[in-house]
């Protein structure tokens, strides 16, 4: 194999395979090595430093690092009604967190809410697919069978 320029690529490079780091834009690595580690590392290791409860109610969204003296504050999105919940461990996550990283990776924890769907509103909607007029038909069907049936499968089926 012999060496080839590619204009795309800041390297040299053989022709074939080339590694993941050097088909990045140059842009894009320093936002992930500024950044990126940290997050992903954050993100991999959510359920073991909020615990069960909290991790199926928030998640990290992002981190901010505004310069050195504040330091790095991570945002975390939080399901409206558990915020209480989240407040009160904060300090506990910020020393998880820089107890991981060995260094003070987060001087600060921001939360931001969003809407959870509720999941008794998911439950109690049953959507029958067939029209008043087709039901009043499977109800003047005499045999027990094929109108239970029938019914059934009105229920599966979602109305378009």
């Amino acid at each position: 194999m012999s060496p080839k320029y590619n204009t795309k690529q800041r390297y040299k490079s053989i022709q074939g395979l080339r590694s993941f780091k050097n088909t990045l834009p140059t842009k894009v690595k320093r936002i992930i090595d500024k950044k990126g580690h940290m997050y992903s590392q954050t993100l991999d290791n959510w359920k073991y430093i909020v615990g069960e409860e909290l991790f199926k109610v928030c998640y990290p969204k992002s981190f901010k690092s505004s310069n050195k003296i504040r330091g790095s504050c991570l945002n975390i999105m939080v399901k409206r009604g558990s915020e209480i919940d989240l407040e009160y461990s904060k300090k506990k996550i910020m020393n998880k967190i820089n107890a991981y990283f060995g260094y003070e990776a987060v001087k600060n924890v921001k939360l931001n809410t969003f809407e959870g769907e509720s999941e008794k509103n998911k439950e109690k909607k049953i959507y029958n697919a067939t029209k008043r007029e087709h039901i009043k038909k499977i109800d003047n069907i005499k045999n027990d069978k094929i109108k239970k049936s029938l019914l059934k499968l009105s229920k599966i089926f979602k109305p378009k």
